[in-house]
């Protein structure tokens, strides 16, 4: 069973299905090996841990061998397993964005703020995140390089899902692990949506984030949410466009007075309408929104919308 939460991306990348809740394809986290070094790209959440420790064990390694721990951001279903994580590979450093750094350490905050998200669920959402020791904790910034074996990742600042976003960029085998700002593509249907919970959504700085992503002519991308996608071109596109068109849309209606929950029961149906035209079934919609649910999405983009409007009365872009 273990070795079906493996699948390979490249030569010494392998994708673990952390099987989030118990369903296949929501989370991935990427194991990469080169040389003696074994770097894990995001670790998933606390509540995948055990999930995540069959996988690396069913790839052919001990979880205490690894060496990196690359976290693209700090949201709990990316980065909630890297304390946990870090106790258990004493080699390990923990290699992410400055902003990022402080809330490892001490994740009070973070987690009371994700509480505010999901309430009574979140231990069964994102089990336990333990802290890490301030000196496992490396701070990187846009264009830092570590170091896996022989292999290259460089850290490329991506704002837009999260101020603290970084893809990382493997530039000898053109991949990029893209964490959020690629969106998610869940199931076999050509159709990618941008996730925007609350509170950094900027609709701006995410598509100034996919053209970095495009200028680094990827040959593919490795989505947390979820696994491969080898027509980058398309992906960035269709993303892009989504998001540009879903922001000019929430626009509109705010401006005759939507608020956020009436936002959040129009965007379900025009998501599951645009699923379902791409070919989707019921179950897959419902997919979507297990990942970032509508009333989350409303409130990324309220939020982001009326901060854009108080900017721009004041004077700013």
């Amino acid at each position: 069973m273990s070795e079906d939460l493996l699948h390979p991306e490249a030569p010494g990348v392998t994708r673990i299905d952390l099987r989030w809740r118990g369903w296949p394809g929501r989370i991935a986290a990427y194991l990469v090996r080169d040389g003696g070094d074994l770097a894990l790209v995001d670790t998933g959440p606390g509540s995948t841990l055990d999930t995540l420790l069959a996988g690396i064990r069913a790839a052919g390694h001990d979880p205490a061998a690894l060496t990196h721990l690359v976290l693209t951001h700090i949201h709990l279903d990316h980065a909630g397993a890297a304390g946990a994580l870090a106790r258990l590979a004493p080699r390990a450093r923990v290699y992410v964005h400055p902003v990022g750094a402080p809330h490892l350490v001490d994740p009070s905050r973070l987690l009371a703020s994700a509480g505010t998200l999901f309430g009574d669920r979140m231990d069964e959402l994102w089990g336990e995140m333990h802290p890490v020791p301030a000196e496992r904790v490396v701070a990187v910034d846009d264009g830092s390089e570590l170091r896996v074996g022989g292999r290259v990742l460089r850290a490329v600042e991506t704002p837009g899902h999260a101020w603290h976003h970084h893809a990382w960029h493997a530039p000898d085998d053109a991949l990029v692990f893209t964490g959020d700002v690629a969106g998610i593509r869940l199931g076999p249907i050509r159709y990618v949506r941008p996730l925007l919970p609350p509170p950094d959504i900027d609709a701006e700085r995410w598509l100034a984030s996919l053209e970095r992503l495009r200028a680094l002519r990827p040959r593919r991308l490795l989505l947390a949410h979820f696994g491969g996608s080898d027509e980058p071109g398309w992906h960035l596109d269709d993303l892009a466009g989504r998001l540009e068109a879903y922001t000019t849309w929430a626009a509109e209606l705010m401006a005759f007075g939507t608020d956020a929950e009436r936002l959040a029961g129009a965007l379900r149906r025009r998501c599951e309408a645009e699923v379902r035209a791409a070919g989707g079934t019921p179950e897959l919609a419902r997919a979507y929104e297990d990942a970032v649910p509508y009333d989350q999405m409303a409130a990324g983009l309220h939020r982001y919308l009326r901060t854009r409007a108080a900017r721009r009365a004041a004077g700013g872009r």
